[in-house]
């Protein structure tokens, strides 16, 4: 029976069964685009939500029972998730500030450890595996799975964006206030004392028109951030998806341990940048 379970295990975790997809080694690739599965209260249901869901109650129980109720002397669950913390706390401390940082921190925290078990979700067992392939005419079409990682959707990474962007408009105006956050895009950096009142003037227009540059930059991060981390997992996908149809049992096995280090990657890209965006506002020192 041990033995049966765990063929069934290491089977779907490297097997790549996909009903109905092609198995000469052939595939249009993964579909770019979540697969509708239902309906939830009239309103769609798709692979990359559900996997979102069973993989974050996943964790909420993992970390629930593993760790249970935090104690003066932590078990081994509790010390790996506080190593955990103090180390993205020692990352993003300095990035924020000291009067950012206890507002943004539990934002990042979240950020990070939810991209994380997300990304790395495409390799759990039974998450992109089972579906079928779509047949256009006489054309093998994209493969739609039952099950795909969350990030793979641009829905899902555009929301965690746009989350991101409106958080940081929040804590910026909070902790530095819209004065100065309007002096620091358009404001004239140079020295009155320093600089010859001429020149003085002739810079003013020049900052205005770089900080209409950078307004439309910050328009624009939204958009960079959810594309690189939507592209990157899908990309991940259909990587894992063509090395599997080559050689099931043996091929796709680098490209686990490979995946695991994007993984992490971009949830640390993520996290950071939006730490970084945060960190150009309001961290200027105790001394400013």
């Amino acid at each position: 029976m041990k033995k049966l379970l765990s063929y069934i295990f290491w089977g779907l975790l490297f097997g790549g069964f996909v009903f109905g997809a092609d198995s000469s080694g052939e595939s249009a690739g993964v579909s770019a685009y979540a697969y509708e599965i239902g309906k939830v209260f009239n309103l769609p249901l798709t692979n990359a939500i559900l996997t979102t869901w069973i993989v974050s109650i996943a964790f909420i129980l993992l970390v629930r029972f593993t760790v249970g109720k935090p104690g003066l002397i932590p078990n081994k669950a509790q010390l790996v998730f506080e190593s955990l913390i103090e180390s993205l706390k020692g990352l993003l401390e300095p990035i924020l500030g000291k009067k950012a940082f206890d507002i943004a921190f539990p934002l990042l925290l979240g950020f990070f450890v939810f991209i994380l078990i997300n990304n790395w979700s495409g390799i759990f067992p039974g998450i992109g595996v089972f579906g079928f392939q779509e047949v256009i005419g006489d054309e093998k079409g994209p493969i739609k799975y039952w099950l795909r990682p969350g990030s793979s959707d641009l829905n899902a990474t555009l929301g965690l964006a746009l989350i991101g962007m409106i958080a940081w408009a929040y804590i910026c105006l909070r902790v530095s206030g819209a004065k100065f956050m309007i002096w620091e895009l358009f404001g004239n950096k140079a020295s009155k004392e320093e600089t010859p009142k001429p020149i003085y003037l002739l810079l003013t227009p020049i900052f205005i028109g770089v900080g209409l540059i950078e307004m439309v930059s910050i328009a624009f991060r939204p958009v960079s951030l959810s594309f690189r981390l939507y592209g990157n997992v899908y990309g991940g996908e259909n990587l894992l998806t063509s090395m599997t149809a080559l050689a099931p049992w043996a091929v796709p096995v680098p490209f686990y341990f490979y995946e695991i280090l994007v993984g992490v990657v971009q949830a640390l890209i993520f996290t950071l940048l939006i730490a970084i965006y945060i960190g150009l506002i309001t961290n200027h020192g105790e001394d400013h």
